[in-house]
C-alpha cells in the first residue's frame, strides 16, 4: 500500500522499557513498521500488549528507549510541534463548559488562527462528522456517539494528514459502534487521511482496515501483518461474506498463536 510515496510512520527495531518501582517493564520490543499515506491501519492484540503505547510513541506522548521512529519524515517530537497529527482518545475528553463548536475550536485557538478561519474550519469539520446544527450544544446534551464524533471533529480541525485513534468506540453499544464505523470509513474516503486505529474488536479491525497489525502479548511485537483484500466500499453486511470471515479467522489465529493460556 505504501507505493513510492514516503512513509507517514516508519519504525525500526523500536523498543520501550518503563522503569517502575517493581523493576523494568518492557512494553515494546523490536517493532518494525511502515505505514504509507492514505492507509487505514488497525492495531489489535491482547490487553497490555502495547497497542496504545505504540500509538503514544507515534504521538510523542511516550519516548522509546531503543530503535528509531519517524512521522512524516520527522521525529515524533517535531511532528507534534508542527501539529502533524490529530489524536482521538478512548473517551471523548470534551470540556463540559464549552459548547461543541468551542471544543472543536480549542486547537485552533492555540494555533492563533483568526476567528474567521476558526469558524470556517469548525463548520467544515462538523459537516464531516454529521454534527451540523449541534454547534451550540454542550457535551452533556449529546449522546456518547455524538460526543466521540465531536472529538473526531476536534482532531480533524487543524487538517493534519495523520489521525491516531485509540479505541474511540470501545465504550459504545454495538449498534452505535456499527454506525460510527460506517461513518468513519466514509470520512476516511472523503479526506484520504492516514489512520492508525487501536481496537480489541476483530470484526471492527477487519471491517475498517487496509492492513491489520496483530501484536503479541508484552513485550509488544508485531506478530502478523494482514493485508485486506476487501474493496474500499464496505457495507456492513460485507461482514457476512466468506472473504471477510477468512480475514477475521486469520486475525483470530494470529492472536491465538501469540497468546499463552498457561500464564
Amino acid at each position: 500500500m505504501t507505493g513510492a510515496s514516503p512513509a507517514v510512520v516508519s519504525a525500526s527495531k523500536l523498543g520501550l522499557t518503563f522503569q517502575t518501582n517493581d523493576g523494568p517493564v518492557q512494553a515494546l520490543s523490536n517493532v518494525d513498521l511502515t505505514i504509507g499515506k492514505g492507509e487505514f491501519v488497525s492495531f489489535i492484540g491482547p490487553s497490555g500488549c502495547g497497542k496504545t503505547t505504540l500509538l503514544r510513541v507515534i504521538a510523542d506522548l511516550e519516548k522509546p528507549t531503543s530503535g528509531a521512529i519517524s512521522v512524516n519524515g520527522m521525529t515524533p517530537e517535531q511532528a507534534r510541534q508542527r501539529r502533524a497529527y490529530g489524536y482521538v482518545f478512548q473517551a471523548a475528553a470534551l470540556y463540559p463548559w464549552r459548547t461543541i463548536e468551542r471544543n472543536v475550536a480549542l486547537p485552533l485557538e492555540i494555533m492563533g488562527l483568526s476567528r474567521a478561519e476558526q469558524a470556517a474550519r469548525i463548520k467544515r469539520t462538523l459537516d464531516l462528522v454529521n454534527l451540523s446544527g449541534f454547534e451550540k450544544k454542550y457535551p452533556w446534551q449529546l449522546s456518547g456517539g455524538m460526543q466521540q464524533r465531536a472529538s473526531i471533529a476536534r482532531a480533524l480541525a487543524f487538517d493534519a494528514d495523520l489521525l491516531l485513534m485509540d479505541e474511540p468506540f470501545g465504550a459504545l453499544d454495538e449498534i452505535v459502534r456499527d454506525h460510527l464505523n460506517e461513518q468513519l470509513l466514509e470520512l476516511w474516503e472523503r479526506t484520504n487521511k492516514t489512520i492508525c486505529f487501536v481496537t480489541h474488536s476483530i470484526p471492527e479491525a477487519v471491517y475498517l482496515s487496509t492492513r491489520i497489525i496483530v501484536m503479541s502479548p508484552r513485550p509488544g511485537r508485531v506478530s502478523d501483518v494482514i493485508e485486506s483484500t476487501l474493496p474500499k466500499k464496505r457495507p456492513l453486511d460485507i461482514r457476512e461474506t466468506p472473504e471477510f470471515l477468512a480475514i477475521a479467522a486469520r486475525v483470530r489465529d494470529g492472536l491465538r498463536a501469540g497468546h499463552s493460556y498457561d500464564d
